[in-house]
């Protein structure tokens, strides 16, 4: 599945988000989220919430260490604190997606672009990914209490022979894409921000092309699944939640 405008069912939702914005959705179990990096600078930080208990959410450090990574790309699930699967990275273009690189502050913003506010500058006035995170995060009743680890998709973030962490620019093509299965229900809140590694010396962040489609049944050889043992584990722990659901 190369091609991202191919999918195998027709879309039952379509939406683009331009560079410094947010969105938010329940994505249901038996849907996938396709995300597309049309200009190949995008930058998608995301968060996840169980729509049904707010207070399980992705889990960075459950996630990275129970399947033996500090990156992301096809194969690799997203587990929430409750060791459950969230989501799982079914196609992947791109091959490296960043887990560890957190998202900007104002202060981040305004230090390396400067400050554009929206009394001056309307919709052109910059913001900071923690920002957009909040505004989207406040209409489903969560707040700063609830930001945690984020990912980002797209972006690849990578410690150099010294141990010191650093940026690709180069990591997502125009065209790339990212499929992410739900296992369960689950809330999907994002925004578009600069990456806070980001070397552009300029505010300009890419756009997001998202579609959502209908998901075939999970086989007994999924590639997810199967991919660690621990995958396997955490999904039989997501089936028992959706039986009780």
């Amino acid at each position: 599945m190369n091609d991202p405008d191919t999918l195998p069912e027709a879309a039952v939702h379509q939406d683009r988000v331009p560079g410094g914005r947010y969105w938010s959705m329940v994505i249901r179990r038996g849907f996938t989220l396709r995300l597309i990096d049309r200009e190949g600078r995008a930058n998608v930080s995301m968060l996840l919430y169980n729509p049904q208990n707010l207070l399980e959410r992705y889990n960075m450090a459950d996630t990275l260490k129970g399947q033996h990574t500090s990156r992301l790309t096809r194969g690799n699930m997203l587990y929430s604190d409750m060791g459950r699967v969230m989501l799982s990275i079914v196609e992947d273009t791109a091959g490296w997606h960043d887990a560890i690189g957190g998202i900007t502050r104002d202060a981040d913003i305004v230090r390396k672009y400067g400050e554009h506010r929206y009394q001056q500058y309307r919709n052109d006035f910059y913001r900071s990914g923690r920002e957009l995170f909040l505004i989207e995060l406040a209409k489903w009743g969560l707040g700063k209490r609830d930001l945690v680890a984020n990912l980002n998709f797209f972006s690849k973030v990578y410690a150099g022979a010294d141990g010191v962490l650093h940026f690709d620019p180069e990591n997502s093509r125009p065209g790339d894409h990212v499929d992410l299965r739900a296992e369960m229900d689950t809330l999907v809140v994002l925004n578009t921000a600069p990456h806070p590694m980001d070397p552009a010396p300029v505010y300009d962040p890419g756009p997001l092309e998202l579609s959502i489609y209908r998901t075939p049944p999970v086989t007994a050889d999924d590639y997810c699944v199967n991919f660690r043992p621990e995958n396997a584990r955490a999904f039989a722990n997501t089936a028992i939640h959706n039986c009780q659901g």
